[in-house]
């Protein structure tokens, strides 16, 4: 009985009885190094002078098509706009570099099966892609549980060692049912400016440079703010107003108010009873037009929150 192949990356199966005296260097050459070849091998494929480039593929030897990982390299744009690059019609998975120099944005490497449609391979970019057999496949960020090119799932841990080499190191708790977006809780510009939804009591480390904005808030004789688009608020009083009790308040959410006289100025200031100051003493207001004063507050719970207010800081 003569020896036969697996199908997908062609690995020799020894026939009873063939090759005698022979089986370990048939069980070496025939299998063992090509299974390494598929796992961890690295093959480069030169491209450009042919619109079409199959990929070798050979029962029981070394080929290009049983690798792990290929490298396209060469030149695209000259002879061909596009290149396509043939697989075989098993299933299989690639890693691809594509180091092919272009002379436009729209040329293009296509890795397809024959007869089949395929997916371009991005000109200087790495990826990760599968076939069935039939159709080739890229796997991207949702793939990776990543979500889409806007929405990226972080993964979550109980606790978290911060790691000094990221830099400026935020952590945000979250509960169950509870959504981060760019502005929850923090307003952070982090990378990413999506929702992102996280398991229950689950620290998230956001490592990137975290950016406050300020939110302006509309002047009314009852001055309303929502903690979920910012903690940093600024108004400008055009008349005797009230500070609302803000909406969708966190305990330990903290930030600050830009309470601004108009031009006309003497415009005084009052707060719903959520906000506790020192002694149980209310501020007043700067009353010179144009003047800036600063509320500080830390929220205690949604409905207690802790604040002193800084004076004229106008200069």
């Amino acid at each position: 009985m003569a020896s036969t192949f697996t199908t997908n990356i062609r690995l020799t199966k020894q026939g009873d009885g063939d090759n005698p005296n022979t089986w370990g260097q048939v069980l070496n050459d025939g299998v063992i190094s090509l299974v390494d070849e598929a796992v961890a091998g690295y093959t480069t494929v030169s491209l450009g002078s042919a619109a079409t480039v199959t990929l070798s593929e050979n029962q029981g030897s070394g080929d290009q098509s049983r690798s792990a990982i290929l490298q396209f390299s060469g030149s695209i744009g000259t002879a061909h706009t596009s290149i396509f690059v043939l697989i075989p019609n098993t299933s299989k998975t690639y890693a691809i570099r594509n180091a092919v120099s272009t002379n436009a944005a729209t040329n293009a490497v296509i890795l397809r099966v024959a007869g089949n449609a395929g997916v371009t391979v991005a000109n200087g970019g790495n990826g990760y892609f599968f076939t069935n057999g039939t159709s080739v496949f890229q796997l991207d960020s949702s793939g990776l549980g990543l979500g889409t090119a806007a929405v990226r799932n972080v993964g979550v841990c109980a606790t978290e060692v911060p790691d000094t080499s990221l830099g400026d190191i935020r952590y945000v708790k979250v509960s169950a049912t509870d959504t981060i977006t760019a502005a929850k809780t923090f307003n952070a510009e982090v990378g990413f400016a999506a929702t992102v939804s996280y398991g229950d009591a689950a620290m998230v480390k956001v490592s990137s440079a975290v950016k406050s904005f300020i939110t302006t808030l509309t002047d009314a004789a009852s001055i309303v703010s929502d903690a979920d688009t910012g903690n940093i608020f600024l108004v400008t009083l055009g008349g005797n107003r009230t500070l609302a009790a803000p909406s969708n308040m966190d305990a330990g959410q903290s930030g600050h108010y830009y309470l601004i006289q108009d031009a006309t100025g003497n415009r005084t200031i009052g707060f719903n009873s959520v906000f506790k100051f020192a002694g149980g003493t209310v501020p007043t207001a700067t009353s010179t037009s144009g003047s800036t004063d600063i509320l500080f507050y830390t929220a205690r719970s949604a409905t207690t929150i802790d604040a002193v207010m800084l004076n004229n800081m106008t200069r």
